[in-house]
């Protein structure tokens, strides 16, 4: 399994021939959307706008899906922006090949011992760190790794000046220094292999394409 990063908190996740691609909302950001035919699109929030692509399936909803030799698990949750007792965000745990890669989205930073049970075992979580209300602000993201305690952290959703943010993000270094979290490496595309997860808590920063 492979990831590569696009901005905001939109991924794309290879695993054999399929190709999964997570909140491509990138057009409303100002950039061309990376959809493509047959690609499995997740949204960690509904998804209302027209998709142009012949997608292989569209996926914005609690639920539990198989796709190819795919297992995907939706899991609803408290959205940042949501008022309590609303659960409007879906976090995604993807599991393939003895990995289990977690995107949670925009949530709610306190997180119940249910939903942690829910999520269960995750070697590979990807947490935005971006805040000002937008999203989750580096403290909330710590809490939640803290909280998930995965064995590979990614940042998503932070400042880029491609990207026109409706809230501006904190920056990734200002981010990195409130979490104290000091990144074991930065590459174009992370190689998920069992053997190479840590059971210490590491980071690895992804580049934009």
């Amino acid at each position: 399994m492979d990831l590569q990063f696009y901005g905001a908190n939109c991924l794309v996740i290879n695993y054999k021939n399929t190709r999964m691609v997570v909140d491509d909302n990138l057009q409303s950001l100002g950039k061309k959307t990376i959809l493509k035919t047959g690609d499995v699109a997740l949204f960690t929030t509904q998804h209302d706008q027209k998709i142009e692509k012949e997608v292989k399936i569209l996926i914005d909803c609690p639920g539990d899906y198989e796709v190819d030799d795919i297992s995907i698990k939706g899991i609803q949750a408290r959205s940042h922006m949501d008022e309590k007792g609303k659960e409007n965000a879906v976090i995604y745990r993807i599991s393939a090949a003895e990995i289990n890669l977690v995107v949670i989205g925009h949530i709610y930073p306190e997180i119940s011992e249910d939903l942690i049970e829910a999520i269960g075992m995750c070697d590979v979580l990807v947490v935005p760190v971006g805040g000002n209300g937008y999203t989750l602000d580096p403290q909330g993201a710590l809490k939640v790794v803290k909280e998930i305690e995965p064995k590979l952290v990614v940042p998503t959703h932070y400042d880029d000046k491609s990207l026109n943010f409706e809230v501006p993000q904190t920056t990734l270094a200002e981010a990195l220094k409130e979490m104290g979290m000091e990144p074991r490496e930065t590459v174009a595309k992370l190689k998920i292999k069992p053997l190479d997860l840590s059971d210490v808590t590491q980071m690895v920063v992804l580049e934009t394409v």
